[in-house]
């Protein structure tokens, strides 16, 4: 079969004219980026306030492998299988990062037949908003610095800023470093370091702001050092929020593409799931459910981590409501939370399949808690034998959920057909009772506990010292209703990336937290999670090319 890159490349795209009509827009509710992109306004989400939502679909996956699992694929096939059925469906993603397209994984824009295209733009750039949010992110870190450089108005503590720079790629060597050295002209010198563009809080206000006017509310809101008093110090009392928003005023739009069956799809914000809230923005999932019957969107890595955040966080800040969700599983995946080597994914291995679907288990046991209905979708490998196909079908059966394949990478729409039919006999009748995981009411320590023991099966938590200390402080400046961003690793329930399957018997270790006051939740840190990844032994980077012809090469 030919390369991601290669079908993408073959395919007759659509004029995003003809995609906006098609979805329902009218011709000054979006502004075109070329001939295959655009930017949808505010015009659009005012005209159709007043229409009715579609049904909200959550694609969310069981921990994965670190080559990943298929879940946007899933996501995108799902969609374009609804509008094969007849149903106007809306896809909405999250923007790639540069990190992981030069680092681990590659291109992020789906799979085979069901992918979004662009794919190259999509990719490398796309309309400049993880850019916007860098530029944003790090204008207020400057002009923090030469508040302090310029008398220090403030009484900030340098040793206590909490605003780090950004940069969306993979850099260690920018984790931690020292900055204002080489006298006073050049500042004060103290200790920094580099967050990764979609980790950072103005990524997540970007993601979580309804409009303009939010959107600044909360920029204001991001508290960025403590003084030597020990009182916040804002964007707002640093005089910032208007420029940062200034800067964000087109990246607060959605962007409207398509994909290879020309299904419009809505791709927008894009935080990372382990170390961030992983979800696409609200502003983009609003406006595909006043635009289709469903909603499809995902969240990042297994639903320990994406789904949880995207119904404690999203859905609690915006009021949205899910319809249903599908977890995306795979042979694979599931003999390596077995124990089978990445290596010999191919060999089929029933013993290690079988110590491994626990973890699915556990998966489908966390969406009852949010009294959300779920479908198993078994994103199928040409490695997988009808053996495995039959053991992880039972082992669904007896956990009461519905396992349909899919083979949506290889067919396209008409590979998910079954697990479209599916999802619309799911979401039939009622909308489910929802409901978040915690109340507003608990204690920051107490919402951190409940998602370790509740979600991640954990005996409880190891609460370090300085961070015990940091969470009482937030509850006393009036902090303490925002909910937790857990951040953990993505391969394991445990905060240990080595513990696959359903581990028991372990603890989480909070080493420390942060307060996200603009976004509007703390960051509780476990295990050894980076908010700056690294790159691996072999990036990705080494495998993309362009030719003199400007054709790309090498993004899967």
């Amino acid at each position: 079969m030919r390369s991601d890159i290669e079908i993408a490349a073959a395919a007759v795209m659509r004029p995003i004219r003809d995609v906006a009509r098609d979805a329902g827009l009218q011709d000054h509710e979006w502004e075109a980026y070329g001939q295959h992109k655009a930017k949808v306004n505010d015009a659009a989400l005012q005209r159709l306030s007043g229409q009715p939502d579609g049904k909200l679909v959550l694609v969310t996956a069981i921990n994965p492998t670190p080559a990943g699992e298929g879940k946007t694929t899933t996501t995108v096939g799902l969609g374009q299988a609804l509008c094969q059925l007849g149903h106007r469906a809306i896809i909405a993603l999250r923007e790639p990062s540069l990190g992981p397209v030069f680092g681990i994984k590659g291109g992020a824009a789906g799979g085979g037949f069901s992918q979004v295209l662009p794919m190259e733009d999509i990719n490398l750039h796309f309309t400049g908003d993880l850019h916007a949010v860098a530029a944003a992110n790090n204008l207020l870190a400057a002009l923090l610095d030469n508040h302090i450089q310029q008398g220090n108005r403030l009484n900030i503590d340098p040793r206590r800023i909490v605003w780090k720079r950004c940069l969306d790629i993979n850099d260690r060597q920018l984790r931690h470093i020292v900055v204002g050295l080489g006298g006073k002209a050049n500042g004060t010198p103290r200790e920094d370091g580099f967050n990764i563009t979609v980790a950072s809080e103005i990524m997540a206000i970007l993601c979580l702001a309804e409009n303009l006017g939010d959107l600044k509310r909360r920029l204001k809101a991001v508290v960025v050092a403590w003084t030597y008093q020990d009182e916040p110090v804002t964007a707002d009392q640093l005089g910032a929020a208007g420029s940062l928003a200034a800067l964000l005023k087109e990246a607060i739009k959605p962007n409207l593409v398509q994909t290879l069956e020309g299904t419009p799809a809505l791709i927008h914000g894009g935080p990372f799931a382990n170390i961030a809230h992983g979800c696409n923005s609200v502003r983009a999932t609003r406006l595909g459910l006043k635009l289709g019957d469903f909603l499809v969107t995902e969240a990042g890595f297994g639903a320990d981590l994406g789904a949880e955040k995207f119904f404690d966080i999203k859905c609690r800040a915006s009021g949205l409501v899910p319809a249903a969700a599908v977890i995306v599983a795979t042979v694979r995946a599931l003999k390596y939370n077995g124990g089978t080597d990445k290596t010999r994914f191919h060999e089929e291995n029933l013993a290690a399949l079988a110590a491994g679907l626990p973890n699915l288990g556990k998966h489908v046991e966390n969406l009852n808690r949010f009294a959300v209905p779920c479908l198993v979708a078994l994103n199928r490998f040409p490695s997988d034998t009808e053996a495995e196909i039959a053991a992880i079908r039972q082992y669904c059966a007896r956990s009461g959920v519905r396992m349909i394949v899919s083979d949506v990478y290889t067919q396209g729409g008409a590979g998910g057909l079954e697990l479209a039919r599916a999802l619309v006999d799911l979401t039939a009748g009622q909308p489910p009772a929802f409901r978040t995981l915690y109340a507003d009411s608990l204690s920051l320590e107490e919402k951190i506990r409940t998602i370790a023991v509740e979600i991640y099966g954990a005996d409880g938590i190891s609460l370090a010292p300085a961070a015990a200390r940091e969470l009482s402080r937030f509850e006393q400046l009036g902090y303490g209703q925002l909910p937790i961003c857990m951040a953990k690793t993505q391969y394991s329930l445990s905060d240990d990336p080595g513990k696959l399957g359903r581990p028991s018997g372990f603890t989480i270790t909070v080493r420390g937290v942060s307060l996200s006051a603009g976004a509007g939740f703390v960051v509780a840190l476990t295990g050894d999670i980076m908010t700056m990844p690294g790159l691996p032994k072999v990036p990705a980077a080494e495998k993309i090319d362009i030719d003199d012809e400007g054709n790309i090469s090498g993004l899967f």
